[in-house]
């Protein structure tokens, strides 16, 4: 199966597009856009690979679902299109950023720029209907979701995984403790984020490692 999709991505991952059950993915994403809204716009499902080639990532965050809602969802992780009043998670990502960088908040939710710098900004799962929060998962996304962080696992070296809350945690379960920083806390939904989201220090641990390492930091 062709899919457009970044071509160092492709390669990586040609294997998963001619799998079963990535053909009946694609038939129900289809079949999803064409009868309901559904977010992101379908030409950034892809946009964490498009926006962040194999070779360019450093770090990798992993989020649950795009939102739901109109005009918020870009196909990145917690980030939402310039001129979108920030969600709550977002917010207290920022918060978080100030309080360990001094960085202070941005005008924009946009973290396009992130993954220009080489931050995978994956969601489990990548499409959703309007207004109906998980309505697209276990159709097939998340398996296709954890073949791409197994490859990130096995092929690359001393990246950063950021996993907030007990879904990301749980995802990442496999990744090598030896070969990458794994940071964990709890999520930055106000729900959570006073139970150690807040003072995680991930953004400075994450800067800190990457130079450990040879690799420039980045800049939140």
């Amino acid at each position: 199966m062709n899919v457009e999709i970044e071509d160092s991505w492709k390669q990586h991952l040609q294997e998963e597009f001619d799998k079963p059950y990535f053909v009946a993915l694609t038939n129900f994403v289809k079949a999803e856009y064409t009868k309901y809204t559904c977010y992101p716009p379908a030409k950034l499902v892809f946009n964490a690979f498009n926006a962040c080639p194999f070779d360019k990532v450093k770090v990798v965050l992993i989020g649950q679902d795009p939102y739901h809602e109109p005009g918020q969802a870009q196909g990145l992780c917690f980030s939402v299109n310039d001129g979108v009043p920030f969600p709550p998670s977002l917010q207290n990502i920022f918060k978080e950023i100030e309080s360990d960088l001094g960085i202070s908040v941005p005008k924009s939710g946009s973290l396009l720029r992130w993954a220009n710098q080489g931050v995978m900004l994956l969601n489990a799962t990548l499409t959703v209907r309007a207004h109906q929060a998980g309505s697209h998962q276990r159709q097939g996304w998340e398996t296709f979701t954890d073949a791409a962080i197994r490859t990130l696992n096995a092929q690359k070296e001393h990246l950063v995984f950021l996993l907030w809350g007990s879904y990301a945690i749980k995802k990442g379960d496999f990744i090598d403790h030896q070969k990458h920083l794994v940071l964990t806390s709890a999520h930055p939904s106000p729900l959570s984020a006073y139970r150690g989201f807040f003072g995680n220090k991930h953004f400075s641990k994450a800067n800190a490692w990457l130079e450990q390492h040879g690799e420039e930091p980045i800049v939140w």
